[in-house]
């Protein structure tokens, strides 16, 4: 028998709560662990890395640590995981979790917060089910005593998912996958111009072994032609199927062919289609020049997109939260995401349904593998189903339900609008509908529409948007201009052109536009004609929405800058960068960017600016430049919207803050601008564009038929599409405008992002208000 090894510390005061990552590494990770350290400490416990996943644990020694406050400065920004990641096939066997249980007792650590995939967070729960045998069998074996254990009893554990599959039932998002997809979609992308240049096919393997969430989602965002997956494989003849709609491609005028294999892609009969078998099909059948390209591990490295930091951070947050209020019954917690919510689900429930998954698979049931996967992805490969091959007859709706349905962009340019409008048109000729571009907003309407020879009311036909996909403003034009402006001849140009439904996708101007529609109703008979908004702006400031598209695009462009910027304020250490950010009157962008970069506070118009919030600050910046031992990563940035104050703009502060370090450290101001108005898409704004948009032409299509009185009565047939907590839905216009419009500053009157700003101040240890002398800002 193993003598005992030392007595480990009594129970601290301090709860200890152990961090690890496990299983394949993903961009996002390292933010899930920097907020995890410091939402502990924040919350009066104590945090422990371990290193090197499981093994670390089995191993024990100096792969477990304490982690400080500064430990996890400037993990944000970095890929990988900084802690490690290993496998380890000790783990797997019960003298192997022994060792783990007697390493975590040693150390004090009573809870476990693991971020991985399904196979590690299915350890996690294995570890806890038997925690208890575990301890009566240390002590057995005269390795632990009796008084030892006791404050042990109970074990915590939390899963985060850290996986760029995707492939974790239960949640619409793991962290890294977006990441992952972006360094799908800019590889596609840079493939589409020498595609485009020699009028090649490309195909494009990528990961996804029993998840074929990557190959839809970069289907879907790069306008490919066609998609392999595990769980939908296409029908019994596919390769007459695949070739016939790349030939009809090709017939329309398309000079470029795409296909997106994922590395699991199998037919019905689970035999494997491989990209070599796809590229010869289009060589010799086809006749094509076709290319392979196998991304590999490109996919999985690279620092995290804004989305993912994000993520990270808010599950990190609230698994400690899940930590804290846990009680012997409760059953082990895996934190996702549904839509735009954090939410708690069952572990195992989930690790089930992801097994499931894969039985339903090798058992060719793949209409129950469709089922298994969240909602949000049948409802992707639908969508891309209806928008890739426009001929589809028996998609095709009677001659009487087919609607001119026009399409228009109000307000400024956002990364999306156009990934919406070329899904809403490839949607429109699929169902039998006339898409009917107007370009250049309300003006152009009115002022332009019968110019010679072309006017700025155009009907669309596929080729016209086919590569609209991938690029970013407004391919149709988008103005700021209102109904209001002539709503005389609005109203009669909605009739000269006989438009039956209107598809608007723009900010809170496309908003009001709409609110001025329908107040003309009474007054002209054209205006009684079905019309929704899609919510596609950077300030992502539209009432009945958490989320426009173009706002991830921008938090991309503001994270890439910052970066950068950070990096030369590190390098010269005691450096503050004063960063502007876009956003109108709502501070959302600035919020969530300084959530993804780590600022050390963030300045809001909901806030506001004043004298005593600047003293706080900059006492702080003063104390925090002081603690400062040399370490690296120590350069700091604020960010600052644009509206936040008439009074104290950027420069003003960033000179108020070098005027008072008196030479203990350094201030400057950037302004990026419209740089955050972003280039091309972000992966996030072209997928969602697309879902949105034929949910859209869904919604508008089902009054078809209806008359315009029936259609005036009914309060949703203007209405916003946004996604809400767990839901997306449309919200009737009229209520949105009296019930949850803030018209003076042109924002939702409640805003749900606003909460997060206090996550912002507690991972960058800004103190709170009340912990601070009113007069000089210093801590009490």
């Amino acid at each position: 028998m193993a003598s005992i090894n030392g007595a480990p510390p009594l129970l601290p005061k301090k709860r200890r709560i152990g961090v690890m990552t496990s299983g394949g590494d993903a961009p996002g990770m390292n933010g899930a662990v920097r907020a995890v350290v410091r939402m502990s400490i924040a919350k009066g416990c104590e945090a422990y890395g371990i290193y090197e996943g499981y093994q670390g644990l089995v191993d024990g020694g100096n792969l477990i640590k304490q982690m400080q406050w500064a430990d996890v400065r400037g993990w944000l920004s970095e890929g990988g995981t900084l802690i490690g990641t290993a496998r380890c096939m000790a783990f797997m066997r019960r003298e192997g979790r022994l060792k783990a249980a007697k390493n975590m007792i040693m150390n004090g650590i009573d809870a476990l917060i693991i971020c991985g995939g399904d196979g590690s967070l299915t350890g996690a729960d294995t570890f806890r089910k038997e925690w208890g045998g575990l301890l009566q069998e240390l002590v057995q074996n005269n390795e632990l005593t009796v008084e030892q254990i006791e404050p042990f009893k109970h074990l915590n554990i939390v899963g985060l998912v850290g996986s760029i599959d995707n492939d974790m039932s239960s949640t619409d998002a793991t962290i890294g996958c977006y990441s992952s997809l972006g360094r799908i979609c800019e590889a596609v992308d840079y493939i589409d111009a020498t595609a485009f240049s020699h009028q090649r096919a490309f195909v494009i393997e990528v990961m996804g072994r029993h998840c074929g969430w990557l190959a839809l989602m970069a289907g879907v965002s790069t306008g490919a032609d066609f998609v392999f997956i595990p769980e939908k494989p296409p029908g019994e003849n596919w390769e007459t199927e695949m070739c016939g709609i790349i030939s009809k491609h090709r017939k329309l005028g398309k000079r470029k062919t795409i296909v997106i294999v994922a590395e699991g892609a199998h037919d019905l009969s689970l035999n494997k289609v491989t990209p070599t078998k796809v590229k010869d099909l289009l060589s010799n059948k086809l006749g094509l020049d076709t290319r392979i390209t196998t991304l590999g591990h490109v996919q999985r490295g690279g620092n995290a997109c804004a989305y993912d930091r994000m993520l990270s951070t808010l599950q990190g947050v609230e698994a400690v939260e899940a930590v804290l209020e846990a009680t012997p019954e409760t059953p082990t917690p895996v934190i996702c995401i549904i839509e735009n919510k954090i939410v708690r689900k069952p572990l195992m429930k989930a690790v089930e349904d992801t097994h499931a998954v894969a039985k339903a698979i090798e058992a060719k049931d793949f209409q129950r593998a469709m089922e298994l996967r969240d909602a949000e992805f049948a409802e992707y490969h639908n969508a891309y189903m209806t928008t890739t091959a426009t001929d589809q007859p028996q998609m095709r709706l009677s001659k009487e339900k087919q609607m001119r349905i026009g399409i228009i962009h109000v307000g400024a340019p956002a990364g999306g609008m156009n990934s919406a409008t070329r899904a809403a048109v490839a949607y429109c000729l699929t169902r039998g509908h006339t898409p009917v571009a107007i370009h250049n907003g309300f003006p152009g309407l009115c002022r332009h529409h019968d110019d010679k020879p072309l006017g700025s009311v155009r009907e669309l036909n596929w080729l016209d948007v086919e590569g609209w996909i991938s690029k970013g403003g407004s391919e149709i034009g988008t103005n700021r201009g209102l109904p209001s402006e002539d709503i005389a001849q609005t109203a009669f140009c909605f009739g000269k052109y006989q438009l039956d439904a209107l598809f608007i996708i723009g900010g809170f101007e496309a908003f009001t536009a709409v609110s001025e529609l329908r107040k003309a109703r009474d007054k002209y008979p054209s205006f009684r004609i079905p019309v929704t908004v899609l919510p596609a702006t950077i300030s992502n400031n539209v009432p009945g929405t958490e989320y426009s598209v173009g706002s991830d695009t921008c938090l991309n462009a503001l994270v890439s800058y910052c970066d950068a910027i950070k990096q030369s304020a590190s390098a010269s250490r005691r450096r503050v960068f004063v960063v502007e950010t876009q956003g109108g009157k709502s501070g959302y962008i600035a919020t969530i960017g300084g959530l993804s970069i780590g600022a050390t506070a963030v300045y809001t118009p909901e806030e506001g600016i004043g004298i005593k919030m600047l003293a706080r600050d900059i006492e702080h910046l003063r104390t925090s430049f002081a603690k400062d031992q040399g370490q690296t990563r120590a350069g700091k940035l604020i960010l600052r919207n644009e509206h936040a104050s008439n009074t104290y703009t950027t420069e003003v502060i960033a000179n108020m803050i070098r005027e008072e370090a008196k030479g203990r450290f350094e201030s400057r101001f950037a302004i990026p601008g419209h740089v955050q108005q972003g280039g091309t898409p972000s992966p996030m704004d072209r997928v969602r564009a697309v879902r949105l948009a034929v949910k859209c032409i869904t919604f508008l299509e089902s009054y078809a038929g209806s008359s315009g009185e029936e259609i005036a009565a009914d309060e949703k047939s203007m209405s916003v599409i946004g996604i809400r907590g767990a839901k997306v839905m449309f919200g009737a216009m009229e209520r949105l405008e009296r019930e949850e419009t803030d018209w003076k500053d042109r924002r939702p009157k409640d805003e749900s992002w606003v909460q997060l700003k206090a996550i912002v101040d507690t991972l960058s240890g800004r103190p709170k208000p009340e912990d601070c002398c009113e007069t000089c800002g210093k801590t009490k």
